[in-house]
């Protein structure tokens, strides 16, 4: 699918990460950051990645565990528009999730892995869509969204986080 969300397709929260992704063309957007990211996560060692920028924050294993854990919730809830199931989709609490990830006695590199594996199955995912289930919509949180929003919401998420981490942890 071409083209970029338009102003519809999500609810206006949510365009601050779409709005992160300029391109068109979404799959090789999904495809190029999955790289570029993991380039970047092997950069940083087992002890740094327990590193927190304060007192409160998520540890980096703590915030990427919650990146991995919102693409599946973002492609579950794309598979199930895309699907036509029209029931809508309950609210994710990201607080709670993190709490019960237990991420910081997961090795980081059991966290690199999972986004590998995530972004593998993301990318097949869309790959395979037919071009009807693209604009094909539901309710999620509340909220409307089509399948190609969270597309850009997988995409956009991820560029947010990573910018995070080299702004706030290094």
């Amino acid at each position: 699918m071409k083209g970029r969300p338009e102003q519809h397709e999500a609810a206006p929260y949510f365009f601050k990460y779409i709005n992160q992704i300029s391109s068109d063309d979404i799959l090789n957007v999904l495809e190029t950051q999955m790289g570029e990211t993991l380039s970047f996560l092997q950069t940083i060692s087992e002890e740094k990645s327990l590193h927190r920028y304060a007192p409160e924050k998520w540890s980096i294993r703590q915030l990427w565990s919650h990146v991995n854990d919102t693409e599946r919730l973002f492609v579950f809830r794309a598979l199930w528009f895309a699907r036509g199931f029209d029931s809508p989709l309950p609210s994710f609490d990201q607080e709670i999730a993190v709490k019960h990830a237990r991420a910081d006695d997961s090795a980081w590199a059991a966290h690199v892995e999972e986004f590998r594996g995530v972004r593998a199955a993301t990318l097949s995912f869309f790959r395979h869509l037919p071009e009807e289930a693209w604009l094909r919509t539901g309710i999620a949180s509340d909220n409307h969204f089509t399948v190609r929003a969270f597309a850009y919401l997988v995409a956009g998420h991820v560029a947010h986080h990573g910018a995070t981490l080299r702004e706030r942890y290094f």
